[in-house]
């Protein structure tokens, strides 16, 4: 086995550092999920591809691993800065539905993407709407520890009580001017206080709202993440997952939140953030419009893990480009990939290990290097054509990548094949091989020289006969 331990690159710090648990053996990780008042584009998949990836190469290290996922139906507003209206509101009023039923319809979507995407399955999903009472007795403790001020338009969090708060995300604090960064509220005392509890409006009759003791109203978007990762991993957890743009806002605000209630430092050990999906060179967003959804790929004949393969391309702090040409490339390569294990994954058990430790050393390795995804697929590639190794030794290492990579190598089976059925050719390629069975030699060749005549190819495999037209 490779002896480098696992490397994870922490935003926090902005340096590769040696992971370790503050639990032996067991691995506590929150990401961020979506805001389900739309379907979710492939640039916010992206987000739960490096959750994915992140989970399999900790099960892969031999962790038990507790994750956890929020959903958040309410709270998030159009704008970062506490102004503008709940995205899940502004929903069923555009629609005439009820705010529920959106977020169900945009939830089930998204759980479907992820499992046709190859992820792992959470072991907690929590909705904000679930835990109400667990937002509101975090704001109370803010504001029994005197983190807090209330103005006209809800509970806010003082972040002039917080030293630390520009570090997180390196802000330049002294240098904003007001408004700057997020919305101007009348009476915030600072442009990045933040809401932690809004007031229903005068006059205006939400489909979300709960009474608390400050008055009715729901609670800010960035609570809902760290009451719900206290629930469920307690006050300091070890890894934090989430797109990059969540730096600068909520994060830092889940940060500032999160110490201050708990008297923590660091309140999460790895924060891993995964770069920006380009669409034609301008980030995808739904805000704009430019978004590109999984069916999308789906009604154009692209497998849903073939997108997977492209994320696999790039490391995930990198920014990707996504375009037709692009995800056509990615869509072959990963064909091409199915077909080669195909030829493999019927092989034979009993695998001699000093002939694929190098092989497996070396994934490990990329793996290990801050989940170095293209290091490690092209160590797969180069299993499947690997010289000195029988198909079965093949297969091992291949078998064992992809339980780190997610590509299904050993149930997937390739379009090439998918699309190569025709009775007519099945019955002769039966009775090729009835004749081989019984030595009938002559007969076999005559079918396979007629089948070539035709422009069909015979490919004898540990795993039976194929054929496929040339």
């Amino acid at each position: 086995m490779s002896s480098e331990p696992l490397v994870l690159y922490d935003t926090r710090t902005r340096s590769k550092r040696v992971f370790a648990p503050l639990e032996p053996g067991r691995a506590r990780i929150y990401s961020c999920g979506p805001t389900v008042y739309a379907p979710q584009h492939l640039g916010n998949m992206r987000s739960q591809l490096l959750a994915d990836l992140l989970k399999r190469a900790l099960l892969f290290e031999g962790y038990a691993v507790q994750h956890v996922i929020n959903i958040t139906d309410v709270g998030h507003l159009t704008g970062d800065g506490d102004a503008g209206e709940d995205k899940l509101e502004r929903a069923a009023l555009l629609s005439g539905r009820r705010a529920a039923e959106i977020a169900a319809q945009y939830t089930a979507q998204w759980l479907r993407d992820r499992e046709r995407l190859g992820c792992l399955a959470p072991e907690v999903l929590c909705k904000a709407t679930d835990h109400i009472p667990e937002q509101i007795e975090l704001v109370r403790v803010l504001e029994a520890k005197g983190y807090t001020y209330r103005i006209a338009d809800g509970i806010y969090f003082d972040t002039s009580k917080f030293p630390r708060y520009g570090e997180f995300a390196r802000l330049d604090l002294a240098g904003q001017a007001a408004g700057a960064r997020i919305g101007d509220v009348p009476g915030k005392r600072q442009p990045v206080d933040f809401a932690l509890w809004k007031f229903a409006a005068p006059g205006v009759q939400r489909q979300q709202e709960w009474d608390s003791p400050w008055g009715r109203g729901f609670p800010g978007w960035h609570v809902e993440c760290s009451a719900m990762a206290d629930r469920y991993l307690g006050h300091r957890f070890d890894i934090h997952t989430g797109g990059v743009d969540h730096v600068a806002v909520h994060h830092t605000n889940e940060v500032a939140q999160s110490e201050c209630a708990w008297d923590v430092h660091p309140w999460v050990g790895f924060w891993l953030h995964n770069e920006f999906l380009d669409l034609r060179g301008e980030k995808m967003a739904k805000s704009t419009g430019n978004v590109a959804v999984l069916d999308d790929l789906i009604e154009r004949g692209v497998p849903p893990l073939a997108f997977r393969y492209l994320f696999l391309q790039a490391h995930y702090r990198q920014q990707q480009t996504y375009t037709d040409e692009a995800m056509g490339a990615a869509a072959t390569g990963y064909e091409r990939l199915l077909l080669a294990c195909a030829e493999l994954r019927e092989a034979a058990d009993g695998i001699p290990e000093a002939h694929i430790e190098p092989l497996r050393q070396r994934f490990r390795a990329a793996i290990r290097d801050d989940l170095n995804a293209p290091r490690a697929l092209a160590v797969a590639w180069e299993a499947t054509r690997a010289p000195g190794l029988a198909a079965a030794e093949r297969w091992a290492v291949l078998r064992e990548a992809d339980s780190v990579l997610g590509l299904d190598l050993a149930r997937a089976i390739p379009r090439a094949e998918r699309s190569q059925s025709d009775p007519r050719i099945d019955a002769l390629v039966a009775e090729r091989d009835a004749a081989r069975a019984r030595r009938d030699f002559a007969t076999a060749d005559r079918i396979r020289r007629e089948l070539s005549a035709e422009g069909i190819a015979i490919e004898d495999t540990p795993g039976g006969t194929r054929w496929r037209r040339a």
